[in-house]
Order: structure tokens, then C-alpha cells, then sequence
């Protein structure tokens, strides 16, 4: 039986990327029937396809099911990341707009949720400064981390755990090896600076694998995580509850309680997503010691 919910945010599908969990995703997907889903980026891996094109009979069963839930009603906006980064180009949207394709697409949205708050919802990568800076360390990182996934999947087949995710141990590696890059990129803080700047209570994101849900210094911060390493998205559902879920048995479900803020009128709680025109993003300075 199909889940109501008002809104899906998921990231970091990694499409065309072989240690994807594409079946997991569908899976997820036919469980859940959202009013609206955000795509924070990193959906489809430009990267991998542009290096070793790969593309299993799964991917396109999910675009067609993203097809169908749009058919039946079911707004989808999409925020591209540094994979697909590609979508930021104005001659790709300009073709999904003239093939008709009802996708909003944009560098930023501000969501506003059913209780009244707004939120930034973002990728993350141009907070990123190794992103900004020196993209070729992700390129050559990848060199190290992909053996390392391809032994964690081997290493899962002899403890046959399904509640556990295959690549459980390189997430746990993966997840050391970002705080560190917030840390030195200060990613947290200069994410909710700018949505502050936007007049948003908070921001939800992707790009760094790393689903987290938490309050700091009076704002929201939320990152999605990814369906590689974690399977995690963000549900809000029609009560206001919004819930950081994992796919696998052995993650934690994180909730954010509901505002106690006044009850809007019906009219004011219609959830609006407002494009923010792509353009540059602040600039993000040297690696400085996080405030929190």
C-alpha cells in the first residue's frame, strides 16, 4: 500500500554510477505517493557515463515511474548537483522545455512547509570549496574509493545482512572524511548564512552523503544523504511531521517535530515553490574554523 505524503526530497541517486541502488530506490518509490518531490542534484552521474557509460534497464524503469507520477499529478522540481551538473546549462533545459517535460528546474527552491517555515533546498556543491576550488580531488579520489566500495560489497555478501547496506563500512569512512571537509570548507555554516540571507529557517541539501537532521543557532539543517552508500530520504507528511527515513532497518529514522508556530489559514498553507534565478552563488571563502 502506496504511503501519503506531501512531499519528497531525495539525492544523490547516482544513476549510471555502478554502486548505485537504483532497485532499492524504485522499491522506495512505489511505496510513497507525494504531492511534490525535490531532487537535490547528483540524480544522474554525468561523470561516470561521460567515463564508462552504463545504464541497467532499472534507471529507466525509475525515470519512467517519475514519468507516471507526473502524469498523475505529482509536481517535481529538480536542483542539479556537481554530477549533473550539466542541467545548469541553459541549451539542456531549454530541450526538456520544448519536449514538454514538467520538471522545474533551478540552482535553488525555497519550500515552504505546511506549518509556515521556508526552507532553502539546494545540492550543496557550490558550498563545497573543494568543489569550487579543486574539483580535480574529487575526480582523483574517486580512483581510491571505488576499490574500496567494490571490497565493502564483497565483504557484505559473506555476512548476508539485508537489513545492513552493502557499502555500511565505506559510509561510516565516507561520512569521517566529510565532517573533516566541513570542517576545513566551513560547509554547515555558509549553507544556513545563506538561507538566512534568504529568509528561510533552514536548508535542506544533499551532495555530501551524509544524512544528517539537526537545529543550530535557531536554524533547521538537513542533508538527505544519498542512495549509494545510506538509501536515506526526507518525507514531510500531511500532519507537518517531517522524517529523515532510511531504507535499511539498521539506519535511524530522525524526526523533526512539528512547529508550534499559529496555525496558518488553509489558503496561506498552500505549499508555493519559489524558483530562485540561477546565477552565481556567494563565494565561498578560505577554510575556516566552524562557529559551532
Amino acid at each position: 500500500m502506496e504511503r501519503k505524503a506531501r512531499t519528497l526530497f531525495i539525492s544523490d541517486v547516482h544513476l549510471g554510477c555502478r554502486f548505485a541502488q537504483p532497485h532499492l530506490l524504485l522499491d522506495f518509490l512505489r511505496g510513497i505517493e507525494p504531492d511534490k518531490i525535490y531532487i537535490l542534484g547528483d540524480f544522474i552521474d554525468g561523470w561516470k557515463l561521460r567515463s564508462s557509460f552504463r545504464w541497467p534497464a532499472i534507471n529507466s524503469q525509475i525515470l519512467r515511474h517519475l514519468f507516471a507520477m507526473i502524469e498523475r499529478g505529482t509536481q517535481v522540481f529538480y536542483t542539479p548537483g556537481n554530477h549533473d551538473q550539466f542541467l545548469r546549462m541553459d541549451e539542456v533545459r531549454g530541450v526538456l522545455q520544448v519536449a514538454a517535460l514538467n520538471i522545474h528546474i533551478a540552482d535553488e527552491f525555497v519550500f515552504e512547509a505546511l506549518d509556515g517555515r521556508r526552507f532553502l533546498v539546494t545540492h550543496g556543491d557550490e558550498f563545497d570549496v573543494f568543489e569550487t576550488r579543486a574539483q580535480w580531488l574529487s575526480h582523483a579520489s574517486s580512483y581510491i574509493y571505488d576499490p574500496m566500495l567494490s571490497l565493502d560489497w564483497y565483504c557484505s555478501r559473506l555476512r548476508r545482512d539485508p537489513r545492513r547496506s552493502p557499502y555500511a563500512t565505506c559510509a561510516s569512512i565516507k561520512g569521517s572524511v566529510k565532517r573533516f571537509i566541513r570542517f576545513l570548507s566551513d560547509f554547515q555554516r555558509q549553507l544556513l548564512e545563506h538561507a538566512r540571507r534568504q529568509g528561510c529557517r533552514g536548508v535542506i541539501c544533499g551532495h555530501i552523503h551524509t544524512p544528517d537532521l539537526f537545529h543550530q543557532d535557531e536554524m533547521i539543517y538537513c542533508n538527505t544523504g544519498d542512495w549509494v552508500e545510506n538509501c536515506t530520504a526526507l518525507v514531510e507528511y500531511h500532519d507537518g511531521a517531517m522524517r529523515l527515513e532510511s531504507y535499511y532497518v539498521h539506519g535511524n529514522d530522525a524526526i523533526l517535530p512539528i512547529s508550534q508556530a499559529p496555525q496558518l489559514p488553509v489558503a496561506a498553507r498552500e505549499v508555493m515553490a519559489h524558483e530562485i534565478p540561477c546565477g552565481p552563488f556567494p563565494a565561498v571563502g578560505p577554510g575556516t574554523r566552524c562557529s559551532a
